[in-house]
């Protein structure tokens, strides 16, 4: 077989799964970042600072394991970029912590939150410019502040950083072909999302100030969330696979119990973030719900969504449950524990293997991984365990050829009666916008011949600038 034979199989395999179908084989897909460094020779500071290593070494690992998908790069925070902003808020390897572990956050006191108690109705009028005018200065030791002079190293970063962003995301296309060509192994996901009320948690107020603010002006952190919910589709929309065959990766923070109470997932979680899953099932992508930690006590709201429209990932959650709660209409994925892929034999990782197989996967809809990101403390020996354990003992038929659904609206599922974003009031700085084209026409002198092209040429380049502040809100 050629690799291009091997990577259809391979890619039949794993989107059956998606599909929550019955493929030949149980499909493996690892969520590998800072191990494939450890496989390949290398060190986590090299890997974070040198994302050319970082492809390198995740070729290696996909040529030499049996893997049916990966990501082009799970050590996804390239500290080049992020010291090119001057972002506050990671530990990067050798710099500041030692070079021997991967990147780390680092959230500030709630004294030095990045956005303030007092902020909302800024963020609630304009998020984008928001995050320009008053993130952005705050998050980077090189961006200065609205108001203040304008600098040199000022100047340098905004053009440093957002050159190296377009750099680092342009190098993702050929990384992903050489996976395809090379290796004969799929892209596992596309895309990025995450829930308006973790973004706030995460890179605005911080989980502490979150907690006080869900207590002092709920109705603010209602409002805001709102504000960010057609900013973040949009983010997830574009960056979406156009071949709506694999799922768009949602990472799952803090909005489940006990981060947060189960009231509160009613009133600001749950209702900001089920229309955003809706709307991208209504463009015909599927939602990977990389839910880290335990969401145990929210699998029967995640069961009111659309048949296929998610994938469930576990984690730290308990996998039966989630097969009993929510796989007659999703595909699971994950629920080996990384504990023991770290300091376990190999023989207790067969172990788990085959309980988990033989628990949830016998009808198909189920995906090999493990419950969380695996990094340098995976043991290669017991990663090769599950690899080869599930080849083995994860067969479902030797013969037969397997197809793939589609995904609505392609194979014809009525998603009229879902409402996602409809009927929400337009914001006034729409999302992929930060200057628009009604406010730049004023300022610039008579146009003659064509004003559409004039007017399409300046949206197109302004949306690179929404790009940038969103990305790094994101991404890094």
């Amino acid at each position: 077989m050629n690799t291009e034979q091997l990577y259809q199989e391979r890619l039949t395999r794993y989107v059956t799964a998606l599909r929550n179908e019955k493929p030949d084989k149980i499909p493996i897909r690892p969520f590998v970042a800072e191990f494939v460094a450890k496989y390949a020779g290398y060190s986590c500071q090299q890997v974070c600072h040198d994302y050319n290593l970082a492809f390198e070494a995740t070729v290696k690992c996909a040529k030499e394991f049996d893997w049916d998908a990966v990501v082009a790069n799970m050590v996804y925070v390239w500290t080049g970029l992020a010291q090119a902003a001057g972002l506050r808020y990671y530990g990067i390897p050798g710099i500041g912590i030692p070079h021997t572990v991967g990147f780390n956050y680092i959230e500030p006191p709630e004294d030095q939150a990045f956005m303030r108690a007092d902020e909302y109705d800024a963020l609630i009028d304009d998020p984008t410019g928001f995050l320009y005018n008053i993130w952005l200065p705050r998050v980077s030791t090189e961006v200065a502040r609205i108001g203040q002079p304008s600098t040199y190293r000022n100047n340098v970063a905004l053009v440093k950083s957002s050159m190296a962003m377009m750099v680092y995301f342009g190098a993702f296309v050929p990384q992903i072909a050489r996976l395809r060509n090379e290796c004969g192994t799929a892209s596992a996901i596309a895309g990025i999302f995450k829930a308006p009320f973790d973004i706030i948690a995460d890179k605005l107020r911080g989980y502490v100030g979150l907690t006080m603010d869900m207590h002092t002006q709920p109705g603010k952190v209602l409002k805001a969330c709102e504000a960010l919910m057609p900013h973040l589709v949009h983010v997830g929309l574009t960056t979406a696979d156009p071949l709506k065959q694999v799922p768009i990766g949602f990472w799952m923070h803090r909005g489940c119990v006990p981060f947060i109470t189960p009231k509160q997932f009613t009133s600001h979680f749950w209702p900001t973030l089920k229309p955003c899953i809706e709307e991208f099932w209504k463009h015909g992508h599927q939602t990977m719900f990389y839910a880290e930690g335990k969401w145990d006590f929210h699998l029967d709201d995640f069961a009111t969504l659309p048949e296929r429209s998610i994938l469930f990932h576990v984690d730290q959650g308990d996998i039966f449950l989630a097969h009993k709660k929510l796989h007659h209409k999703f595909a699971l994925s994950g629920g080996i524990p990384n504990v023991l892929l770290s300091y376990g034999t190999p023989q207790e990782v067969r172990d788990i293997a085959k309980k988990v197989i033989d628990g949830v996967a016998k009808d198909g809809g189920y995906i090999m991984d493990a419950g969380a990101i695996m990094q340098d403390d995976t043991s290669v020996e017991n990663l090769r365990a599950l690899t080869d354990f599930t080849r083995e003992y994860g067969v479902y038929s030797s013969s037969g050829k397997i197809t793939a659904s589609a995904l609505p609206p392609s194979d014809g599922s009525d998603v009229s009666g879902l409402v996602g974003l409809a009927n929400r009031t337009t914001p006034r700085v729409k999302p992929g916008v930060c200057l628009p084209w009604e406010q730049k026409v004023k300022e610039l002198p008579g146009i003659t011949g064509d004003q559409d092209l004039v007017r399409k040429v300046w949206e197109n380049v302004d949306a690179l600038g929404n790009v940038y502040i969103w990305q790094l809100l994101l991404s890094f």
